[in-house]
């Protein structure tokens, strides 16, 4: 077609031209409209500007150019060697680049350090100028900038230096504040310490004026105490003179005592009722043993203790000044009044039934109207028998002198051994069961026979010395009577099944009983009964251990605990005397049977009373023997009772003080109520016939 040919001409024709022989690079087509729009776009610094700055600004300083806008018009061929920038401009080649053979440089080849020469245009003057500008106003903010700096450094140093002083200052107003602190806490705790200074002399000096009023007052004490000890002392030495006075006049006062007694110096008049003298001197010596026990208890004797005894002692004289008296009109009518005794007294022997022959009580008490004086003394027949029962007890403690004084060990222990094997099943007597009395029984008999019992481990015998018969003896009769002693003192039903035990081995060993006897007779005097006398030149703690009494560091044991061990020996003694072994020989009589209690309680009717002493025993062993002995005498048993409550009961009451009265009533108690009842309990604590078969 003709117009198809006309454009491949004006194409040839456009490619032939200078422009069309420019060679374009091929990314320029995408990058197009950008480059459009930069140019229609407001001038604007490329990012290039720096570069040229950092280049031409140099040469510039060193041509010292007159005018940058003259210099920039006087060189419009100056060549600008930048470098290709492929995002901003299009790569320009010169004349000589594109005329350079094949060999060379490919013109599509990007080379960052390729150097374009360009002509100078308007834009790039305005740009260049632009630059210049740039770098002038950067030149002058560098410099101000570099001068701000200095003046920012110089005040920075200057509000260094002004905070250096500043917190110099303040230091200093610190270090003044703490030491001026320090100052005033010093002033203060100076001022405190001298306070405390102060207080404390105060302090001090309080102190030491308390002191001086307590070791005053301690001076004062102690004179005190001094005072104290030494009228203390004035007091006890007082005491024990009067004690002494005291003890002189009861030993004088029993003097005169013994000289009222009938059988003492006129044996022949015994038929003379001189029972009341003797009856008022009892009764004194009882005033002075009294006061003599009182005063031990309660420490020492007061004057009108003193005179009170003195009071006794010359109603005592006074009496025995009566007594003789009565004894000088007695001798003018001596002759005549024993011819008329005798002859009645053989007239009422005549007379007297059988029966009451074969009573001991009867026939030792005169008269059955008590008309004469009571006795003082047991009879010779009883203090003979009481005298054989201490020697047999004193033969048989020489005949084991050897075992108990021997130093060989060997001997002690066999000594210890039989002590052992014979004290300790008494101690072991109770109510439990009959079975168990049995096997205590068993092993004192067996010991006693001789052969071995087991007793701590070990196999003993009384065969083991020569001597071990004679000390079980002694020790287990000992044994029994110190039960009753403490014992039955404190448990009053245990007196049965100790008795039981110790009846049977009287039975079976003889000379185990008489030395229970004897045993008893030495503690308790009124077991026998004996009322031991008091024999010129004997000393009282002598004679009060005669009398039952425990002395220990010359005081004498109190009223309550001597009758409290008197009256568990009289029980553990009723007790024996009415009850037999139940497995023993039933046909034989007792060893020491109810008529040894009748002998016991005739014999205390026909002696003297003691205050507090006789109704206490009569008691217990009524008590406690009283069913036995009416079951055994029966109506002669009765007679007796009445005869207590009518005849003795008046002489006791007579002879016992106030304070004493407790063991009188309940002995009247006791007795008005048996025979009010016409019977006599069992006593408590007997053992039935079913206790054996337990």
């Amino acid at each position: 077609m003709p117009s198809e040919g006309r454009c491949w001409e004006t194409l040839q024709a456009l490619r032939s031209s200078d422009k069309g022989r420019l060679s374009y690079h091929r990314d320029w087509l995408l990058k197009g409209e950008e480059i459009l729009e930069e140019c229609m776009s407001i001038p604007e610094l490329s990012t290039y500007s720096g570069w040229v700055v950092d280049h031409i600004l140099p040469h510039s300083r060193q041509n010292q150019l007159v005018s940058e806008n003259s210099t920039l018009s006087s060189a419009p061929d100056q060549v600008l060697s930048i470098p290709k920038s492929p995002a901003r401009h299009a790569e320009v080649s010169s004349p000589v680049s594109r005329a350079a053979p094949s060999g060379t440089q490919s013109q599509d080849e990007y080379n960052p350090a390729e150097f374009v020469i360009l002509r100078p245009s308007r834009g790039m003057e305005v740009e260049g100028c632009i630059r210049m500008y740039e770098e002038v106003h950067r030149m002058k903010g560098t410099k101000g900038l570099r001068q701000w700096q200095e003046e920012h450094e110089r005040k920075v140093r200057v509000l260094s230096e002004m905070a250096s002083e500043q917190l110099k200052r303040f230091d200093e107003r610190k270090s003044l504040k703490q030491h001026k602190e320090y100052q005033d806490l010093r002033e203060v705790i100076e001022k405190s310490f001298k306070e405390a200074q102060g207080q404390q002399e105060k302090l001090k000096e309080e102190h030491r004026h308390r002191a001086k009023i307590l070791n005053l007052k301690l001076r004062e004490a102690e004179q005190q105490r001094l005072r104290q000890i030494e009228q203390e002392r004035l007091r006890k030495e007082e005491g024990q003179v009067r004690l002494r006075r005291l003890y002189a006049l009861q030993e004088e006062v029993l003097q005169l005592n013994q000289q009222l007694d009938p059988n003492y110096q006129h044996k022949d008049l015994l038929r003379i009722d001189l029972s009341g003298y003797g009856s008022r001197g009892n009764q004194l010596c009882g005033l002075i043993s009294g006061i003599i026990r009182t005063t031990s208890e309660r420490g020492f004797p007061t004057p009108e203790d003193e005179a009170m005894a003195e009071r006794a002692l010359q109603e005592m004289q006074q009496v025995l000044t009566s007594l003789q008296q009565e004894i000088s009109k007695a001798i003018e009518e001596k002759k005549r009044q024993d011819e008329e005794q005798a002859k009645e007294k053989q007239r009422e022997l005549q007379q007297q039934p059988k029966a009451e022959k074969e009573t001991p009580v009867l026939t030792q008490f005169p008269g059955g109207k008590q008309r004469e004086g009571l006795q003082v003394k047991a009879g010779d027949s009883t203090m003979q028998w009481y005298q054989h029962l201490q020697d047999a007890a004193s033969q048989c403690m020489l005949a084991f002198d050897g075992l108990t004084n021997s130093k060989d060990h060997q001997t002690k222990k066999i000594k210890m051994d039989l002590q052992k094997a014979a004290t300790i099943p008494v101690s072991q007597i109770s109510t439990i069961a009959g079975s168990q009395l049995k096997e205590i029984f068993d092993k004192i008999n067996n010991l006693l026979l001789g052969k071995a019992v087991h007793s701590g481990g070990r196999a003993v015998s009384v065969t083991n010395h020569p001597q071990g018969l004679d000390f079980v003896h002694y020790k287990l009769a000992e044994k029994f009577v110190k039960q009753g002693e403490e014992e039955v003192a404190s448990h009053h039903e245990a007196a049965f099944p100790i008795a039981v035990v110790a009846s049977g081995i009287w039975e079976l060993h003889p000379r185990v009983g008489d030395l229970i006897l004897a045993h008893l007779h030495k503690k308790c005097p009124y077991s026998v009964p004996f009322y031991p006398a008091f024999k010129e030149g004997m000393a009282l703690e002598e004679y009060q251990k005669l009398l039952g009494y425990q002395v220990k560091d010359s005081k004498v044991e109190q009223q309550d605990n001597f009758l409290k061990r008197m009256s568990g020996m009289i029980r553990l003694y009723a007790a024996i005397i009415q009850l037999r072994w139940p497995y023993g020989n039933r046909q034989g009589a007792h060893p020491h049977g109810l008529n040894h209690g009748w002998r016991w309680l005739a014999q205390m009717l026909n002696m003297k009373p003691l205050s507090d002493v006789t109704a206490t025993l009569l008691f217990d062993f009524l008590e406690v023997c009283g069913n036995a002995l009416m079951r055994q005498y029966q109506v002669q048993f009765w007679k007796i009772l009445l005869l207590i409550k009518e005849e003795y009961f008046p002489r006791i009451e007579a002879i016992t003080s106030s304070g004493q009265m407790g063991s009188f009533i309940r002995l009247k108690q006791f007795l008005e109520k048996c025979l009010h009842h016409r019977e006599i309990p069992v006593p408590k604590g007997s053992l039935p016939s079913s206790f054996w078969r337990s």
